[in-house]
C-alpha cells in the first residue's frame, strides 16, 4: 500500500493505492511521512491527475482503480465513470440504468470512496444538488461542478 497527498483548491486530497491501483481518496487528511516507501508509480500518476484536473489541464482520469465494496458499489460507480466531464446526470438516470432505486443510488455515491477520480459529483437530485463527501460538502459539489463548467444552474 502507498499513500500521498496533493493539494487542491478545496483542501488536502490523500490517496491511497494498492496492487496497481487507487483504492482510496480522502479529502483533508494529509498521510504522516514515511521515508522508506518504495515509488509507486501509479500513485505519482494518480497525484499528477488530480492535480492537472484541477488545474483545468485533464478532463479525463485514466489512472487505474480498485472499488473496493459491493458488487451493487463497484456497478454504481462504474456507471459514473461513464458520466463524461461537464456533464450531469440524476440519482433516477443511475437508478434506471443500474435497474434499482434512487435512494439505493444516492447511498452508493455516498459511499464512493474514489471521489473527484470516480465522479460522484456529477450526480444529482432531480430537483436539488444531492450530497456531496468532500470536506465541504455540498459547497465543494458545486465548485466542482462550476469548475467543469457542468453547472449552468448554478453560475
Amino acid at each position: 500500500m502507498s499513500q500521498g497527498y496533493v493539494t487542491t483548491p478545496l483542501g488536502h486530497v490523500r490517496v491511497t493505492c494498492e496492487n496497481g491501483a487507487v483504492t482510496r481518496v480522502r479529502w483533508g487528511q494529509v498521510p504522516p511521512k514515511i521515508d522508506d516507501q518504495e515509488p509507486d508509480p501509479v500513485l505519482a500518476d494518480a497525484l499528477a491527475q488530480i492535480e492537472a484536473y484541477f488545474a483545468g489541464e485533464l478532463t479525463a482520469f485514466t489512472v487505474p482503480v480498485e472499488v473496493v465494496g459491493s458488487a451493487f458499489q463497484k456497478q454504481v460507480c462504474n456507471a459514473m465513470q461513464g458520466i463524461p466531464f461537464g456533464e450531469t446526470r440524476t440519482y433516477g438516470d443511475l437508478a434506471k440504468l443500474c435497474e434499482a432505486p434512487a435512494q439505493a443510488i444516492g447511498a452508493a455515491c455516498g459511499g464512493n470512496p474514489i471521489p473527484i477520480i470516480i465522479p460522484c459529483h456529477r450526480v444529482l437530485g432531480a430537483n436539488n444538488l444531492g450530497g456531496f463527501s468532500g470536506s465541504g460538502g455540498i459547497e465543494d459539489k458545486v465548485w466542482l461542478l462550476r469548475h467543469e463548467g457542468a453547472a449552468g444552474l448554478l453560475i
